[in-house]
């Protein structure tokens, strides 16, 4: 079983959030999952739905501010371990090319 999710962590506040998210981020290295971070969140997986709520859960905390706003996707594939980057090859096998524009 593989399970993929998208995670976007950040504090509710005026300016940069880029130290933030780091933390949020760097709390992940603590788990047994694999990431990739891109400029709307960050895409984790995980072999249970238990080990990826608990990552989630460190990176939530991780966050110091009076209020934090998490939003989390899951992709729960009970059945397969497809991985996420097999979920983009196809979209490129379709595509005939790369998935990313200028």
């Amino acid at each position: 079983m593989t399970v993929i999710a998208l995670l976007s962590v950040a504090p509710v506040k005026e300016g940069s959030m880029g130290e933030d998210v780091a933390a949020a981020v760097a709390a992940l290295d603590d788990f047994d999952v694999a990431y990739e971070t891109n400029p709307m969140g960050t895409v984790v997986e995980a072999a249970s739905i238990d080990e990826l709520l608990d990552a989630v859960k460190a990176a939530h905390t991780a966050v110091d501010a009076d209020r934090v706003s998490t939003v989390l996707k899951i992709d729960d594939k009970r059945a397969s371990d497809e991985r996420a980057s097999e979920k983009v090859a196809a979209v490129e096998e379709h595509l005939g090319r790369p998935a990313r524009g200028e």
